[in-house]
C-alpha cells in the first residue's frame, strides 16, 4: 500500500494520521475484497481550499467535509470484474498498485462535526475516510437503495475497526 499524505491545514490531530489512514484503508480494502495492493492520495485541507475544489468540481460554492475523486468506474460497488472497471483500471507503472484516487478531507470541518455530533475527532476523521474510500470503490448514496447499501457498509467497517460514537 502506498499512501501519499499531506496536511495542508493548520490542524494537527492528537493521533498519528498517516498510521491511522493505513489502518482505515486496509480495513476498507479487506471489506470490499479488493484483489490489489492500492495507492491513494489523502490531503487534509482548510475550508477555503475545499470550498474552491467543491465549487470547481461540483458547482457548490461552500465548504464540505470530504471530497472523493475515484480513478475507476464500476458496474456495481467493488465489482473488480465488470466491464466498467476493466476498461478504466489504473495501475501505477512503478509499483503496479491500483491507483484508487484522491481524497480531500477538510480538517476544520472534521473538528466541527465531531463537536456537533458529540464524538471524538478520531471517530469523525475515520468515518469520513471510510465514507470517501467507499466512494473510491464505486459506492454512492444518490438513490435510496445505494444509500442504504453504503450506510450498511460504513456501519460494518466502523464496527470492524471498533470505532464507535462514544
Amino acid at each position: 500500500m502506498t499512501i501519499f499524505f499531506e496536511n495542508e491545514s493548520s490542524i494537527q490531530f492528537d493521533f498519528p494520521e498517516e498510521e491511522h489512514l493505513a489502518k482505515l484503508i486496509d480495513a476498507v480494502c479487506n471489506y470490499v475484497h479488493c484483489p490489489y495492493e492500492v495507492e491513494i492520495s489523502v490531503t487534509l485541507v482548510d475550508k477555503k481550499r475545499i470550498r474552491q475544489v467543491n465549487n470547481e468540481f461540483r458547482g457548490i460554492d461552500r465548504p464540505t467535509d470530504v471530497l472523493s475523486f475515484p480513478m475507476m468506474e464500476y458496474n456495481s460497488p467493488a465489482d473488480f470484474t465488470g466491464k466498467a472497471f476493466c476498461t478504466s483500471i489504473s495501475l501505477s507503472p512503478e509499483s503496479e498498485e491500483l491507483i484508487l484516487g484522491d481524497i480531500l478531507l477538510c480538517a476544520p470541518v472534521v473538528c466541527e462535526q465531531a463537536t456537533e455530533y458529540g464524538h471524538s475527532k478520531l471517530r469523525e476523521f475515520s468515518f469520513l475516510i471510510v465514507h470517501s474510500l467507499l466512494h473510491l470503490f464505486g459506492y454512492d448514496h444518490i438513490e435510496d437503495g445505494d444509500r442504504e447499501a453504503m450506510e450498511w457498509a460504513q456501519r460494518e467497517i466502523m464496527d470492524i475497526l471498533q470505532i464507535s460514537r462514544e
